[in-house]
């Protein structure tokens, strides 16, 4: 019944610490999120089609060498 309690109270503890924390975020406003949204979606688009276009060309030119 003891390590019952112990745990309960670690956990208890856990939590309202975890609680006090996020009190403390800055969450960003939604205009902020869809602009930081929008980048990565845009440099993500970018990197794949450049790596897109490589593995194109590699594929290629694999392809000429090896007959």
């Amino acid at each position: 019944m003891d390590r019952l309690k112990l745990i309960y109270g670690r956990v208890r503890q856990f939590l309202l610490e975890a609680f006090a924390e996020l009190r403390k975020v800055t969450w960003p406003t939604p205009k902020q999120t869809l602009a930081s949204t929008s980048v990565v979606i845009v440099v993500s688009l970018i990197v794949s089609l450049f790596l897109g276009i490589v593995d194109f060309g590699l594929t290629k030119l694999i392809k000429v060498i090896l007959g």
